[in-house]
């Protein structure tokens, strides 16, 4: 088995772990990418009630803003949905990436 961190049977036992222990859970997964995307469509981050997560949606990049809209998932503050996280070439360019990139992910609390 490979990285626990990227393979998705680990993130899912985690994810099931948590629940069996009576935590809130949230599943966010890579649906969409265009250009420059670290994971691809299918990658999967858990993340607990307790903002403990495992997995991966974008290498690090944008993490912390998808563990922070599972968290408010999973507090009802609002329904299931699709974050979208982009850069233009132009911007890209001026940072020294070789092109820019899009990436959607659609987070949902598990029940």
């Amino acid at each position: 088995m490979g990285d626990a961190s990227h393979d998705l049977d680990a993130v899912l036992a985690q994810a099931a772990a948590w629940q069996d222990a009576g935590l809130g859970v949230a599943i966010a997964t890579v649906v969409r990418t265009w250009g420059s995307s670290p994971r691809p469509a299918g990658s999967k981050l858990a993340v607990n009630a307790r903002g403990e997560f495992v997995g991966s949606v974008s290498g690090g990049c944008i993490e912390a803003a998808v563990i922070a809209e599972a968290q408010a998932i999973m507090a009802g503050e609002r329904g299931p949905g699709v974050l979208a996280f982009g850069v233009s070439d132009a911007t890209a360019w001026e940072v020294g990436l070789a092109c820019g990139g899009r990436v959607e992910v659609f987070v949902e609390a598990l029940t």
